[in-house]
């Protein structure tokens, strides 16, 4: 059972506005992540190897947000407010608890846009919600010019193979099925796009699965995709480098070396791959014609 807490603040102001993500605000109404996303930024001690144990709801989120968007609000103090930045707003506790409908609902009343970013089909149960704030909200003047819609929704994805998805992902919606949900989003008409982040050297950033992966995705009439490589951190137990290295010791024995050879000095993958790696994700954006940022 996850643990229940309060808190004197939910909603987060950037310091500065991200411009893959365009966060004015994050908002993250649950602590931890049941996915369990091996690669994940926030693993380590604080939370265990397993992400789930270790799960919070902030049960007073909504009065909070409520009363943090109206004082925003009253000094027109607009902006997009990612959910979530540090966990999946669609968790499956989402099903019981319902902070994530329940916020959407205060979000609409204050008029904030959003931005969703989620390995979830959950986000179906919300499209009448985000039909409103699209419609309703109220951008930071700066974007006016470059957007028009008041919501954004991001799928992320690190693979379509359903197998590693189980492997890398092992509590997360399988990836075939979050397809089925990123097309029924695209056909809602709203700003719809994929978070390929991070793809998995030499799993899912091969030429065959690249192709496939943006096949699919011009295929699903998606209107950006933001990719990027893998980044691993720390070497204790719970840390990201040490569960993808055993995860890949496991099923992929014959990568072992490689990831150990390209993480032994620091959590980046070395600067000649990456240099590769844009120089790809930009001939296979114009190949596919595809965006690859929200605002262009």
């Amino acid at each position: 059972m996850p643990r229940e807490i309060e808190v004197k603040s939910v909603l987060n102001k950037t310091k500065k506005r991200d411009s893959w993500f365009l966060d004015d605000y994050t908002l993250n109404l649950y602590s931890s992540c049941s996915f369990n996303c091996l690669y994940c930024y926030i693993r380590g001690s604080k939370y265990g190897a397993n992400l789930e144990k270790s799960l919070s709801v902030k049960t007073n989120a909504i009065e909070i947000l409520d009363r943090q968007l109206f004082n925003r609000a009253k000094k027109n103090q607009y902006g997009i407010i990612v959910i979530s930045s540090a966990t999946d707003p669609y968790l499956q506790i989402e099903k019981k608890y319902e902070l994530t409908r329940e916020a959407l609902k205060v979000i609409v009343k204050h008029k904030f846009p959003v931005h969703i970013i989620t390995k979830s089909d959950l986000i179906e149960r919300d499209f009448d919600l985000l039909h409103q704030i699209d419609e309703t909200a109220i951008l930071p003047p700066d974007l006016k010019q470059k957007l028009d819609r008041g919501v954004i929704i991001s799928f992320s994805f690190s693979t379509l193979n359903d197998k590693d998805g189980k492997i890398f992902e092992p509590g997360a919606t399988l990836p075939s099925n979050r397809l089925k949900a990123l097309n029924k989003t695209v056909k809602e008409k709203f700003l719809t796009g994929v978070s390929m982040m991070p793809l998995l050297p030499f799993i899912s950033d091969t030429t065959e699965h690249l192709h496939l992966l943006f096949s699919t995705f011009k295929a699903s009439k998606v209107n950006y995709v933001l990719p990027a490589t893998l980044t691993l951190y720390g070497n204790g137990p719970a840390d990201s480098k040490t569960l993808m290295l055993n995860a890949i010791r496991k099923s992929y024995p014959e990568l072992e070396n490689r990831y150990l050879n390209y993480f032994k000095n620091g959590y980046e993958m070395p600067g000649f791959y990456q240099k590769a790696f844009n120089k790809k994700m930009v001939e296979l954006c114009k190949e596919y014609q595809l965006n690859n940022s929200i605002i262009h």
